[in-house]
């Protein structure tokens, strides 16, 4: 005679997560009673340089503690996203900065063109104005990689102090399993 397997209900979820990071979203929501699935990656066709995944877990709905559970799991998830704002924001006011610092050399290098095809031509202020326009266009650079590390200097700690949130979270999380 054949046993009877037991009835199980799950529940079914989606969560789409830098591929640099795939690896701890999946050991985490481990720690909430879920089940990995499969990892998708996204089809060379569409989109040849993603930069996510998507995970796709279930997890049995009548669950030991699932309130608890699921009141950790939104307390993560409010983590990660702070921790990706905080990424985004260490390049964002240096990639400002270092475009309107391009656009204003383009914009000498503008004044530059329009002395030189004056007619008569006025040389002098055509290589004035062309000084600051290259200077323009090469200090971007040196100047976005300057803010950049003034920018990391200031998060990380913070990101460092989320990221222990998170494993403090994960561990009451497998202590309710």
């Amino acid at each position: 005679m054949r046993e009877k397997k037991e009835y199980i209900g799950y529940e079914y979820k989606e969560v789409t997560v830098p591929r640099e990071q795939a690896s701890m979203y999946a050991d985490c929501y481990e720690n909430f009673g879920w089940e990995m699935e499969e990892t998708v990656q996204p089809s060379e066709n569409i989109r040849p340089v993603s930069h996510n995944v998507t995970l796709r877990m279930k997890r049995n709905r009548k669950i030991v503690n699932k309130m608890e559970l699921t009141r950790l799991q939104r307390n993560f998830e409010a983590c990660t996203h702070e921790i990706e704002v905080m990424e985004e924001a260490k390049t964002r006011m240096p990639t400002v900065w270092a475009l309107v610092t391009g656009i204003i050399g383009t914009a000498f290098m503008a004044g530059s063109t329009f002395a030189v095809v004056h007619t008569p031509p006025i040389i002098w202020l055509c290589v004035l104005l062309a000084i600051p326009a290259f200077i323009g266009w090469i200090l971007p650079y040196f100047l976005y990689r300057r803010l950049v590390e003034k920018k990391k200097e200031k998060y990380e700690p913070m990101i460092e102090e989320k990221l222990e949130e998170i494993y403090q979270i994960c561990e009451k999380g497998h202590a309710l399993l």
